[in-house]
């Protein structure tokens, strides 16, 4: 609410805007996809989409290929010809809930767990998919649509569970009920032609549409009106005008970026995808960090293949995607090695005498050692598609995978080490993996390899950027000047790496370096500039960047309403306020976070601080409570509410809780160091001392601890005793002169 009233009268001529281009059907294709250096926002009327029909007039073979594909099989409506699945009044069960399908004349149900955690009858209305696995779609109230979590195995015809080693409660984000399997925000967007997300923040809900219902041939080609006038205008005399996209003399690497928008793992910046511009227009990719990737870059979590296909020498080398798929069908083109060998054609590859397995068989698959996969939603299998060499001296080091005992189960990382050195020798070359691995893992030291990588311009971006990330955990020497500096690198992808760290600094002191960047071709890197300029009000921006200034605080308001159904949008739009001293925005983009997600305890910690410095401590102390009953083992939490007692003067609970705290992270200690001043407040002295010498055994010269158990000896005229540990403190900590006073006022 707040957000819209601050920049109120912008919306409304951008919303006046959006009204009366939607309403005109005859507006040019050349309007919409001017390369204006800050791009429109405008939506392709969906009548621009003539359908996969039209197209199959000219172009016929493209057409076969297509059709029966992953693409066009996205997304279907649910009848007798779409679903695979078996709804012949089949039960499957899975961590406890019982799911039944069954049919009604010529539709299709479930009775499944609800929102509620009472089983409900939900008719399916689409299917997902079409193999290896199919996913079933319902309808629920003010829009929402939810992908079903049993799902059908298309391959051994069963039911299965998506994941079927995860209990899920009812209540969780998680559950199919809820935000992670909403087909509006987390499939939609590449599973039809011409998404439109269309949330309202205000009433929690979608009015979704598209334009086609799968991935149709404009999907990809771009809205296909103009063409077709053209074509049907100049006949014969027919030039391309640059309106269809993705074609025959597109760039490798500009036509990877354009596959990318659907494989890749992201996050969105514009409303909607409308073809202008480029990737980085519309979204940012993930980058290499754990969990999502292996610490070396190779596949996690699901990353659909973007992130992992520019790590490589591939994409470096021109590679793309239609290098090895059919682009229509999206089927491999040649099978076996024969599709590596179109390329890398020297007999020295598809030999024994490389690759040391026997022909013919699965490790003689170039496949198999350069492109590892794992199962992903239960049976889809997929590869990385880094394409690396294996590294078992990693997988010794650092825990990484590799592709040898991938395969060979049996064995252990020591002895594919050793039969690497004695098939291959030692590793010839150093990857960027030998330095990022350690760095993003916070090896000490491993900021050294860290900074090599970032200033090493014959890296992929994708590492510079994971690079720019992972060194942002060390506490280096001019670490700030080498940030600056980086805002001025010729990648986009590095910009946005140094504007995401840079932009979590609380500080107006380099917005001096942020304010060019709201000058950037790129729409993302513009948008973070902006976010990284929060701290500073408009009336402090310089006159020469008011203008570019409007323009992005536009951009930057569709990007945080595009993104308000995600907890993350919500705590950046949070944090964003924050910065600017809103306090009490701050909380309430909080609590919005939390009610899309409740058992997200980063944030409800988060929240029940900020209740604390707004003086909130009621609610401050329900957070924390909460977070005590959801999570009873995390320790942090009942530190912090130890903390939060102590500042109420509560002495007893605040005891009970550093206790309970000390129970449960033994190691940390802060908490022996505080639990003695409560216990000394309390007017306990034995309990006061022991607590510090028992921290004292967990950590023998801690400063800290030693200085307080001093104070206490003194406090308690055992002159002696404090003189004792004072003389240690002075050996210890010889550069302190306030020991050496407190020792000599003791003498």
């Amino acid at each position: 609410m707040g957000f819209k009233l601050i920049f109120r009268r912008i919306q409304l001529l951008f919303a006046c805007i959006l009204v009366l281009f939607s309403c005109k059907d005859d507006t040019k294709y050349e309007d919409i996809t001017q390369n204006a250096f800050f791009l429109s926002t405008k939506k392709i009327p969906d009548s621009h989409f003539l359908g996969d029909q039209e197209c199959k007039k000219c172009h016929q073979q493209e057409f076969k290929d297509w059709e029966g594909s992953h693409h066009d099989k996205a997304m279907q409506t649910a009848d007798s010809l779409s679903v695979l699945g078996d709804f012949n009044n089949t039960t499957f069960s899975s961590q406890g809930v019982t799911s039944h399908f069954y049919k009604k004349g010529s539709d299709f149900f479930v009775n499944t767990e609800g929102p509620d955690g009472i089983n409900q009858d939900y008719k399916i209305i689409y299917t997902f998919g079409v193999t290896p696995l199919q996913q079933y779609i319902v309808q629920f109230p003010n829009g929402h649509y939810q992908c079903l979590r049993t799902a059908w195995d298309v391959i051994e015809n069963k039911w299965f569970d998506l994941y079927p080693d995860f209990k899920v409660v009812h209540s969780e984000w998680l559950h199919w009920s809820r935000g992670a399997l909403n087909w509006n925000n987390m499939c939609a967007d590449c599973h039809s032609t011409n998404v439109r997300k269309n949330y309202d923040e205000k009433t929690h809900s979608y009015n979704t549409t598209y334009a086609i219902i799968n991935v149709n041939c404009e999907a990809c080609h771009g809205a296909g009106k103009q063409h077709v006038e053209d074509v049907n205008k100049l006949g014969e005399h027919y030039k391309a005008s640059g309106a269809m996209r993705m074609t025959m003399e597109t760039a490798p690497k500009n036509l990877i970026d354009q596959c990318a928008r659907c494989h890749m793992r992201r996050e969105q910046f514009s409303a909607s995808y409308n073809f202008e511009g480029t990737l980085l227009d519309h979204y940012f990719p993930q980058l290499i960090e754990t969990p999502i990737y292996h610490a070396d870059g190779q596949i996690l979590d699901e990353d659909y293949v973007f992130g992992s296909f520019i790590q490589s020498k591939m994409y470096q080398n021109n590679v793309a995607c239609n290098s090895c798929h059919n682009s229509h069908s999206l089927n491999l083109k040649f099978e076996g090695n024969m599709l590596c060998t179109q390329c890398h054609s020297s007999p020295q590859y598809d030999t024994p005498k490389h690759h040391f397995h026997a022909n013919g068989t699965e490790g003689a698959l170039c496949i198999n050692c350069h492109m590892p996969g794992k199962y992903y939603m239960g049976n889809d299998f997929r590869r990385d598609h880094s394409f690396r060499v294996p590294r078992p001296d990693l997988s010794l080091k650092y825990g990484t995978p590799n592709a040898c005992v991938g395969c060979h189960k049996d064995k252990t990382n020591e002895w594919a080490w050793e039969s690497f050195k004695t098939l291959y020798g030692q590793v010839d070359s150093l990857h960027f993996s030998d330095k990022l691995t350690p760095g993003i893992l916070g090896e000490p030291g491993a900021d050294v390899g860290l900074s090599d990588l970032i200033n090493d311009h014959h890296q992929p971006e994708m590492v510079r950027a994971s690079a720019v990330k992972a060194l942002s955990q060390y506490q280096t020497n001019n670490l700030i000047d080498k940030y600056l500096a980086l805002l001025n690198d010729e990648s986009p992808l590095v910009r946005g790496a140094t504007l995401d760290v840079l932009g979590e600094i609380n500080t107006t002191d380099y917005d001096s370096y942020f304010l060019p960047l709201l000058n950037d071709s790129k729409r993302t890197v513009r948008i973070k500039a902006f976010y990284a300029l929060s701290g500073t009000t408009e009336l402090q921006i310089p006159e020469k960047y008011r203008s570019s200034y409007q323009k992005v605080k536009t951009e930057f308001s569709t990007y945080l309403n595009t993104n308000s159904d995600f907890v993350g949008g919500q705590i950046k739009k949070a944090n964003y306020y924050l910065k600017q001293g809103n306090l009490p925005m701050g909380i309430e983009g909080h609590e919005k976070a939390l009610e899309i997600d409740g058992t997200d305890n980063r944030i409800r910690l988060n929240l029940a601080n900020l209740y604390y410095r707004n003086q909130e401590f009621k609610k401050s102390e329900e957070a924390y409570k909460t977070v005590v009953f959801q999570e009873p083992e995390y320790g942090p939490v009942y530190y912090s509410l130890g903390l939060l007692y102590a500042e109420l003067n509560r002495t007893e609970e605040a005891i009970e809780y550093m206790e309970q705290a000390m129970r449960v992270m033994p190691e940390n200690i802060r908490v022996y160091y505080n639990l003695s001043l409560l216990f000394d407040k309390n007017k306990d002295v034995s309990k006061a001392e022991i607590t510090l010498l028992d921290g004292l055994k967990k950590d023998g010269t801690n400063e800290s601890l030693l200085y307080a158990l001093s104070f206490h000896y003194y406090n308690n005229k055992e002159i002696e005793k404090a003189k004792k540990i004072l003389k240690k403190l002075v050996q210890l900590y010889p550069a302190n002169d306030e020991y050496k006073r407190f020792l000599q006022n003791l003498n």
